[in-house]
């Protein structure tokens, strides 16, 4: 018996978490690291995310915090050590978040130190985070 391809799409698709639609009054931020790290998003101006899957805000200046989780390769650490596991806070300042814009903020890290970027939809850098906090998990 064959599955009707309707079926094999939704089960195809069953990890995956459904983003709600954009509101075009808002700014829209969506969220890039490598794996096996993961960024989740935090706070807006000091106000806690429900869902932090992304930043959706409203356009002018705003402060964004993030946490960047990864962990430090052995070699990093010294000879036959285990990865240690980090959490970082990010945060990162922009003035001119617009309606209808989405944005892309990617972090990193090198090492122990982490990082993070704000990029416009043409690929151009706006701005530079800083890393907060950090600390192992």
């Amino acid at each position: 018996m064959r599955a009707s391809p309707y079926l094999s799409l939704m089960l195809s698709l069953g990890g995956c978490a459904w983003l709600p639609a954009h509101d075009p009054s808002q700014a829209w931020v969506d969220l890039h690291t490598r794996q096996p790290s993961e960024l989740r998003a935090a706070k807006v101006d000091d106000r806690v995310l429900e869902d932090r899957r992304f930043f959706q805000i409203s356009p002018g200046r705003h402060e964004l915090q993030a946490r960047l989780r990864f962990s430090v390769d052995a070699g990093d650490v010294g000879p036959q050590g285990p990865p240690l596991l980090r959490d970082c806070q990010l945060l990162l300042e922009y003035a001119d978040f617009a309606a209808g814009q989405r944005y892309r903020l990617e972090a990193g890290n090198i090492g122990f130190r982490a990082w993070s970027k704000l990029y416009d939809a043409q690929n151009r850098l706006l701005v530079r985070g800083r890393e907060g906090r950090c600390g192992e998990l």
